[in-house]
């Protein structure tokens, strides 16, 4: 049985800068997606949809909420033979230092891995969004008696530049890997049998490993990062070999590949689709009512439990749990992420959780907990590109509201 022989291990992320100030308070992973999931869910979906279920999640920064998400979540059972586990950054007597790279993180715990008596192990990243059977890359992996193989993808040369790219032989072995290659490189870079226009192979940062291997590497390369340093080394010496995944990928990792990987999940044809019955995506269940509707506009939009939606018009907007959208207002594009709690604040001094009445916002992430005054507009007046503030950031011309933070009524942004 696949679960018996493999072991995920998923990397928890760092201290996800890029994705700030959706990190100020939450591990990347934690950040909810598409209105009631957290970005970990596709992942530990994905795991557990393959019957993979001996799985490690492996985290070091802002973690209490991820932590919750986790033990509230997945509760495997004592019957099912598995396990999610989460490993947590800490000082030991043989290590004072904390997780230094992904390498690094795997190798402080080794004793864990061993422990788990699993034959393969496939690190994996917390923070990415696709659906993948794991079973047809253990597969792949066998076919080719690999020691480690790696999920690829086909990507144009503006996007090499920013992946790690493999070049591959005819038989789709790894024979190079360069971390964010100059366009100079790319040239030496091209692999065989791939489309003119996507002449490159992307890692997308899924790697199986003979569990054996992936012990004795790190145990004798002491560099901290595997796309950078352990990976190009392995393929000098052993046989690394490349899976082509044809499905939909991506790292949202940024503020602008959120909130577009957002809108696009409320699109009517979604490129990923959380309506699969054959593998769906696992949340946390929570006994919410259905959001309550009043003569409201809606369109391209998605829409989580517990809601309230007054005589409003959302258009390319994804609803989270628990919204409060007031009469008059308008939303267009905007990621509204919700709330933890129903409002029970009486005071004339602070809005309601929730978007209040005649509010206009547009191209805009809106935190968890947020307070929005009435006439309020979040528009970008001035086509700022990237702006701090007190109570708001703009990244890439996207506005982003913070967790938990008071927009009073008749602020213009």
């Amino acid at each position: 049985m696949i679960h018996d022989q493999l072991l995920a291990i998923i990397l928890g992320g760092g201290k996800g800068t890029r994705l700030y100030p959706l990190t100020k308070y939450r591990a990347k992973p934690a950040v909810p997606i598409a209105g009631k999931y957290r970005i970990i869910d596709v992942t530990l979906s994905s795991c557990l949809n393959s019957n993979v279920k001996k799985i490690y999640v492996l985290t070091q920064f802002n973690t209490h909420s991820l932590h919750r998400h986790i033990y509230d979540t997945y509760h495997l059972g004592r019957f099912s033979g598995g396990f999610v586990d989460i490993l947590a950054a800490q000082q030991t007597a043989q290590n004072k230092d904390w997780y230094q790279g992904t390498a690094d993180a795997v190798r402080q715990n080794l004793n864990y891995i061993t422990n788990a008596n699993a034959e393969y192990s496939l690190v994996l990243s917390g923070d990415h969004i696709y659906r993948m059977d794991y079973k047809k890359f253990w597969d792949f992996h066998l076919s080719k008696k690999s020691e480690l193989s790696i999920s690829v993808q086909p990507v144009t040369a503006e996007e090499a530049t920013s992946l790690g790219i493999l070049k591959t032989d005819e038989n789709s072995r790894i024979i190079k890997f360069v971390e964010k290659p100059d366009k100079e490189d790319l040239q030496h870079l091209k692999s065989p049998g791939l489309p003119d226009d996507k002449p490159f192979l992307a890692s997308m940062g899924i790697y199986l490993f003979n569990t054996d291997i992936l012990i004795d590497k790190l145990n004798t390369i002491h560099e901290h990062d595997f796309g950078h340093d352990i990976i190009p080394l392995i393929i000098q010496s052993n046989r690394v070999f490349a899976y082509k995944f044809s499905g939909y990928w991506k790292d949202i990792g940024t503020i602008q590949a959120f909130f577009e990987s957002n809108l696009e999940l409320a699109s009517h044809k979604p490129p990923f689709s959380f309506y699969d019955e054959e593998a769906p995506v696992y949340t946390r269940a929570r006994s919410l009512p259905g959001s309550r509707v009043d003569n409201a506009k809606i369109s391209n939009s998605l829409l989580a439990d517990g809601g309230k939606i007054n005589q409003c018009k959302l258009k390319n907007t994804v609803v989270g749990l628990r919204s409060y959208v007031d009469k008059g207002s308008v939303l267009e594009d905007v990621v509204l992420m919700g709330a933890d709690y129903y409002d029970e604040v009486q005071n004339q001094d602070i809005p309601p959780l929730g978007i209040g009445q005649n509010c206009h916002i547009k191209n805009a992430i809106i935190d968890k907990n947020a307070r929005i005054g009435d006439n309020v507009k979040i528009v970008n007046k001035d086509n700022v590109e990237n702006k701090e503030s007190d109570y708001y950031e703009i990244k890439d011309g996207i506005t982003v509201i913070p967790k938990n933070t008071i927009i009073h009524s008749d602020t213009v942004i």
